[in-house]
């Protein structure tokens, strides 16, 4: 956009975002010619030695967590890059689990500026490419990318990376990625690599994903098939051909992620024991993902915010119910309109009692009206989480379960609320 003016690298880190959103005409551009470009030109292709991309409709964020935790526990130094925030930009990057500070974050962009030259990047290409920066410059061992839309065509996909992971598949996004289930398989597996390593977290994909495989010549592991686990008690299993890791602790992220990580960590040379395994295992963790944040009442959030993420909401909590005598369920809920808000409801209505739907603000935001649609006639829309979530509290019993879920949005105000 002409007019801007560049930055100072000592700038404030707001100062560079607000600059960073007027830079391209749209938020989100699918493509890696322009991204590519300026990757090869900074040499930012290759950011660590090893390097994992994740790509999924859900759970990549947990699994990043729990390759993280694993590789942390085993001695590496690790980056990973996430999106989106919950409620600062810096929660993007993490080396060794720690965020970095503002000054860093704005001489990365500097860099980036500088190189681009007259290509013009979006906000994620942008901030992707500045993350790869950062990895280079504290000369981390293993990088874990999260891919940010898609795969194929995500500005992740420019990395020359060793192992890449599918958690799961389902129709989101739809307005960038289409309804058709083949066709977002398809978009997924355009991070596979010839010769490399693909994991395929979810039981039963689409056939457009072990066909790209097979076309390209990628080593495909598929959950069921080449790798697999079982749940006993309070302990699990894993397994990949002769290979078992028994007894292992339950996580308190999603498990077929964490049975997927391992599958991802199985094939890279990194050497990792089994007590790092558990070590990692026990000590992984994501903000708003399954987060307890108080106990009477119990308040869960939760950043599920499509049919697929809803429907595993849903059973955690019927467990949570049954194994801790919790009685009605309060929901705080908000999403974006370009979400399927009437599924991802309807996944929710048997676990949920009392319902608390909010407005958001923004371009995408839905508001409480449009959610009270799919909701009993008796509630009645907030103008917004945080005023929505103080009621829930003021109805809920100490034996009660809060929850609050629906968009990273939603999540990220009731953390700034609660001062987390």
């Amino acid at each position: 956009m002409s007019g801007l003016t560049s930055p100072q690298a000592t700038a404030a880190l707001s100062t560079w975002l607000k600059y960073l959103e007027q830079l391209h005409t749209s938020a989100i551009d699918l493509g890696l010619d322009r991204v590519q470009l300026v990757a090869q030109q900074a040499d930012l292709t290759k950011p660590a030695p090893c390097v994992i991309t994740v790509a999924g409709t859900n759970g990549k964020g947990s699994t990043c967590a729990m390759l993280e935790a694993i590789l942390l526990a085993a001695g590496y130094k690790v980056g990973v890059y996430s999106s989106p925030h919950l409620v600062r930009y810096n929660e993007r990057v993490r080396i060794n689990n720690q965020e970095l500070d503002d000054s860093e974050h704005c001489l990365a962009f500097a860099s980036v500026e500088a190189a681009r030259g007259e290509t013009s990047l979006s906000l994620f290409e942008f901030g992707t490419l500045a993350a790869l920066t950062l990895f280079k410059r504290h000369q981390v061992d293993v990088v874990v990318l999260e891919v940010g839309l898609g795969g194929r065509l995500d500005a992740t996909n420019i990395v020359d990376h060793d192992v890449c992971v599918i958690t799961s598949l389902a129709i989101d996004h739809v307005d960038w990625l289409g309804d058709n289930i083949d066709v977002i398989g398809y978009e997924k597996a355009g991070i596979f690599r010839s010769g490399k390593p693909a994991i395929c977290g979810q039981p039963h994909p689409p056939a457009t994903v072990p066909a790209h495989a097979d076309d390209i010549g990628t080593e495909f592991y598929q959950v069921e098939y080449q790798f697999d686990y079982q749940v006993e008690a309070d302990r699990w299993h894993w397994q990949a051909g002769a290979f078992t890791l028994t007894d292992l602790p339950l996580p308190s992220l999603p498990l077929p992620n964490a049975a997927t990580a391992l599958m991802a960590l199985s094939v890279t040379n990194l050497d990792i024991s089994d007590n790092n395994i558990v070590e990692g295992l026990r000590n992984a963790r994501l903000p708003g993902r399954m987060q307890r944040v108080s106990e009477q009442p119990l308040i869960i959030m939760d950043v599920a915010h499509n049919p697929h993420s809803a429907q595993y909401f849903a059973t955690q909590l019927a467990k949570i119910k049954v194994q801790e005598g919790k009685h009605n369920v309060h929901a705080v809920v908000a999403m974006l309109h370009d979400k399927d808000i009437a599924a991802t409801v309807a996944a929710m209505r048997s676990s949920v009692d009392f319902w608390y739907p909010a407005s958001l603000k923004g371009p995408r935001a839905a508001v409480a009206d449009e959610i009270l649609l799919h909701l009993p006639p008796d509630c009645r829309g907030f103008e917004c989480p945080t005023v929505a979530f103080d009621q829930a509290l003021t109805q809920a019993n100490a034996d009660d379960i809060v929850i609050v879920f629906g968009s990273f949005y939603t999540v990220g105000q009731i953390t700034t609320h609660l001062k987390l």
